[in-house]
């Protein structure tokens, strides 16, 4: 969704705390809350620490200013017990901030990420949101962009106002009102000290708001063409064997040259931006340590304070200084957190259209409903494309228990979009399918997903804990010609690249032995093998899954010997039609399959 389309007034920043603020409400509340008294009880700690090392300042140089050895020494002596208390305080206070810090991001990621995987999210997201590139980095990296930063910024806003207020307190008292006489008038400035601290604050942070307002979009435009790069490379992986045989080397690299060029193109603009904003930033490092001295100088050259006060009042200047400009100093990375927010923010606004029912105005979406009968039900059924376009128009189709359905059609007129709405991925549409109640069902398509792990899990997947004897499974690689695999049930590889596509379509059947599903839909599920190898595993809805519910898309000679009725898809402009007609079986199949089933076994 883009912004025009978004709710008026919607606030990333409000829809983000609402995913993320839950860690101090709910089941995790109490380990949230120690955690964030833990890390303001060391940020207290921590103040009271430079405070007490701020007061060493002043005795030890009103010491060294009287030459006093003996009140030198002795000032002196406390020295390593504050060092001690400052390093341990700062330490205590790295190792809790992280582990808040940890702990936030962690539940912010399981909630996300289980929203985005649970009901098929992360399938249909790439049909609703195009813009959504690498959702799993969002996840991944713009999490943790947008939590341990912002856990540094609640400490750094704390700690700087409890530190401006404090410090503040001590130029009050220590460096008093300063006195001029301007035309013969006495002119009294109470507190000057701290007044000049705020506002020179106040002017560097003006500044540097004006100078590095612009580079929040800039960060967040970097970071798109960072993820579109990512997104790019990890596609170049994936198909790399097809790349290489048909020798794509120079289109993939011009492409990835083209991607990578808006990448620095993103970056010069930040570059650009923080260039100017480092201009204000030097000049304030500059500024920082004179202004105070300049400040204190008339007081000091008039016998009005000692050596000691100065120190003291500089120090006290500087930290009062150091917490106001607070936002000058964290400009640049508040802009790189609130880029990651508004990417995390997107995401959670995509997953959530997902669930509001409809995703342009006026849809209705498909019923996925029980039916009592053992039968599946499709009533009326119409499929769309996400943007509203027909791809099937008012079917209604009963496919009895036990049957089996062969799915046929021209390209583009919807087959795999049936297995889709089939499956509930697809709810673009209307009219409803009902499927039997109670049932399982399992989905083989063209390239079947392994898992990773061992081929026992691979085997088993998506029920790997399940218990199955070693019989079964063994039996199932033999059925499906994969007898050379039964040594190899509990070793671990990358099962998904060392097996052929061929292999792996005979995994998904070999699943199918094992777990016996009452329904099983498939597409294109014998696309890599042989036309023997083929009747051989469809001779198993004869034998071991006669009992099962067939629905398959294909187009390969040979399929409608295994199936009761061919549903075949006709494109019109309106939207595919459906129309069925019986099968018959030839003695000269049955004899085929059964010896192919022979042969497969041994």
């Amino acid at each position: 969704m883009t912004d025009e389309t978004r709710a008026p007034g919607r606030s990333r920043m409000r829809r983000f705390f609402a995913v993320a603020l839950p860690f101090w409400s709910g089941k995790t509340k109490l380990r949230a809350w120690g955690l964030t008294v833990t890390v303001l009880a060391f940020v207290a700690a921590q103040i009271a620490t430079a405070v007490a090392v701020n007061g060493w300042n002043r005795l030890f140089f009103d010491a060294l200013e009287k030459r006093d050895i003996a009140a030198a020494w002795s000032i002196v002596a406390w020295l390593p017990l504050l060092v001690a208390a400052s390093a341990l305080t700062l330490s205590a206070l790295v190792i809790s901030r992280m582990l808040l810090q940890t702990r936030w991001r962690e539940y912010l990621t399981g909630r996300l990420a289980g929203w985005w995987i649970a009901d098929q999210r992360y399938y249909r997201l790439q049909f609703v949101a195009k813009e959504q590139t690498a959702p799993e980095y969002r996840i991944a990296e713009d999490v943790r962009l947008a939590i341990e930063p912002l856990v540094e910024f609640a400490i750094g806003l704390i700690s700087a106002a409890v530190t401006a207020a404090t410090f503040a307190a001590i130029l009050w008292h220590v460096a008093g009102s300063a006195r001029f006489t301007l035309g013969g008038v006495e002119v009294v400035i109470p507190s000057y000290m701290a007044l000049a601290a705020i506002g020179y604050a106040l002017i560097a942070s003006t500044a540097a708001y004006f100078t590095g307002r612009p580079l929040v979009a800039k960060i967040a435009a970097k970071n798109e063409a960072e993820a579109q790069f990512r997104a790019e490379m990890t596609r170049l992986r994936e198909n790399a064997e097809s790349i290489a045989l048909i020798r794509g080397d120079a289109d993939e690299r011009g492409s990835v040259g083209e991607n990578y060029g808006r990448v620095v193109a993103a970056w010069l603009r930040v570059i650009r931006q923080q260039g100017m904003i480092a201009i204000v930033l030097n000049t304030n490092g500059a500024l920082f340590p004179i202004v105070p001295l300049l400040l204190i100088a008339p007081k000091y050259l008039s016998g009005d304070v000692s050596l000691g006060a100065v120190m003291q009042v500089v120090a006290a200047f500087s930290a009062v200084q150091a917490a106001l400009i607070w936002f000058v100093d964290n400009f640049v990375r508040l802009a790189e957190w609130f880029a990651s927010v508004t990417r995390v923010d997107e995401l959670q606004e995509a997953l959530e259209g997902l669930d509001i029912g409809t995703i342009m105005e006026g849809e209705t979406r498909i019923k996925l409903e029980e039916s009592e009968d053992g039968a599946i039900h499709l009533d009326r059924l119409s499929i769309a494309h996400s943007n509203g376009r027909a791809v099937i128009t008012d079917a209604t189709v009963v496919i009895g228990l036990g049957e089996k359905v062969l799915i046929v059609g021209e390209s583009g007129t919807g087959k795999s979009t049936l297995i889709r709405a089939l499956a509930g991925l697809w709810p673009w549409g209307s009219g409803s399918i009902a499927v039997p109640r109670g049932k399982s069902i399992a989905f083989v398509p063209q390239k079947p997903y392994l898992p990773i792990g061992s081929l026992r899990t691979v085997l088993l997947y998506p029920e790997a804990e399940k218990p199955v004897p070693d019989a079964i499974v063994v039996s199932a690689l033999k059925r499906c010609g994969l007898s050379y695999l039964a040594k190899r049930l509990d070793d671990e590889d990358k099962w998904d690249r060392i097996l052929s596509g061929g292999e792996r379509q005979r995994v998904a059947f070999a699943r199918l032995v094992i777990q016996r599903p009452d329904i099983i839909i498939m597409d294109e599920a014998t696309s890599a093998l042989d036309e023997d190898s083929q009747n051989s595993l469809l001779g198993l809805f004869e034998g071991e899954l006669a009992h099962a519910t067939l629905i398959s898309v294909g187009h390969r000679p040979g399929l409608e010997d295994f199936h009761d009725r061919k549903i075949t898809l006709e494109k019109r402009l309106a939207g595919a039609h459906l129309t069925s007609r019986r099968l018959g079986k030839s003695l000269w199949h049955l004899f085929k399959s059964r010896v192919a089933a022979n042969d497969e076994a041994a």
